[in-house]
């Protein structure tokens, strides 16, 4: 049996948290995966993400407090000699530098790190540290997106083997339904279009552009926001600006995304900036065609004969895109196209190839 020890910032909802979560759901038979949270404790986090409960027994918390914390070094070492680690994954800069430098001075042999998304890499602090970090730690790069290992190439001024390991969702979970049920469950309106929108409710999401877009459609077509953030009070006040009250509903937190999905004429994902996000494949694998902005890897989710992208932060492209595929929607549905490119089981084999014996399933960016 391997063990494998995953290593994140925190365990909060999002996308690599998801993910991490995902790798250690789908691992292979032959492997036990263990997720180390950099910050955070366990009865904290799993009282804010239930999701988390199933995986009590596989996490681990530090509760690393803000600034440089050699002593964390040492922790981690510790943990990677005691649970005879087979493989350290590590998702982004701050687990690169702490799990990372354990993982080589416990010489573990399989060290491998995933870059989410590179814009970060835009800030010439972070370039310069993640440069270095690279070179001394010599990692297996992983990108989940062409465009974050094109990025990555050039801010990293990295000239050696990138692997492209696309990011999946679990399509046997994320399936289609009866649309009339779904709005019913969140006691949505049945008689009007609604286009969707799930994510964090940050400056970063965009979800202001797609209020603005929203103005200018038809009065029949409503919007359907999941999710919660340090912007919610602006974006309500926006609503309140536009007078868009009756067509704007804020559904919160929701664990039953599925659902959420179903109850969709259509889904947008209006971001500034993205790595390769799992919402447009989650709306997609329920039949739901996406539009999203070309912004990181988010076009690469996209099935090419249903969903279409447009130029981030503008809301008169926005509209008009929206118009046209609410009134001429695809008979192609993008669901086969999830399933065959962006299921998780892909995501999981590709990974698990690059630790052992499998010939991994990811594409190699040279």
């Amino acid at each position: 049996m391997k063990t494998v020890i995953q290593v994140v910032q925190h365990l909060r909802p999002g996308g690599i948290e998801i993910i991490a979560l995902d790798l250690a759901a789908f691992a292979q038979a032959d492997e036990k995966t263990i997720i180390i949270s950099l910050e955070g404790d366990l009865h904290s986090a799993v009282a804010a993400w239930p999701r988390l409960k199933p995986f009590s027994e596989q996490l681990i918390f530090l509760n690393k407090q803000p600034g440089l914390r050699p002593a964390l070094l040492l922790k981690l070492l510790r943990i990677i000699k005691k649970t005879g680690a087979d493989a350290v994954h590590t998702h982004h800069i701050g687990p690169l530098l702490y799990a990372g430098l354990a993982a080589r001075l416990a010489g573990i042999k399989h060290l491998i790190h995933t870059e989410h998304d590179a814009w970060h890499l835009n800030n010439s602090r972070r370039r310069l540290v993640q440069r270095r970090a690279v070179s001394l730690i010599r990692p297996i790069l992983v990108a989940d997106a062409q465009t974050v290992a094109d990025n990555m190439r050039t801010f990293l001024q990295y000239k050696n083997k990138i692997t492209i390991i696309r990011n999946g969702i679990d399509s046997e979970y994320f399936t289609p339904g009866n649309k009339i049920m779904a709005r019913a469950f969140f006691n949505l309106p049945s008689d009007v279009q609604l286009i969707g929108c799930s994510g964090r409710m940050e400056k970063v999401k965009g979800q202001s552009v797609l209020i603005h877009a929203l103005s200018k459609l038809p009065v029949t077509v409503h919007l359907a926001l999941a999710g919660s953030g340090s912007t919610e009070t602006a974006l309500r006040t926006l609503v309140n600006l536009l007078r868009l009250n009756n067509r704007v509903h804020f559904l919160g937190h929701i664990d039953n995304m599925p659902t959420f999905y179903q109850a969709l004429d259509l889904f947008c994902l209006p971001s500034l900036n993205e790595g390769l996000p799992l919402s447009p494949l989650e709306a997609q694998s329920c039949n739901i065609a996406a539009l999203v902005t070309d912004v990181g890897g988010a076009k690469e989710t996209l099935c090419p004969d249903s969903s279409q992208f447009i130029a981030a932060d503008d809301c008169t492209s926005m509209a008009e895109t929206l118009l046209q595929m609410l009134h001429n929607p695809s008979n192609n549905k993008p669901r086969a196209y999830v399933k065959q490119h962006g299921d998780v089981r892909l995501m999981a084999r590709s990974y698990a190839g690059l630790r052992g014996p499998l010939v991994t399933s990811g594409e190699c960016y040279e």
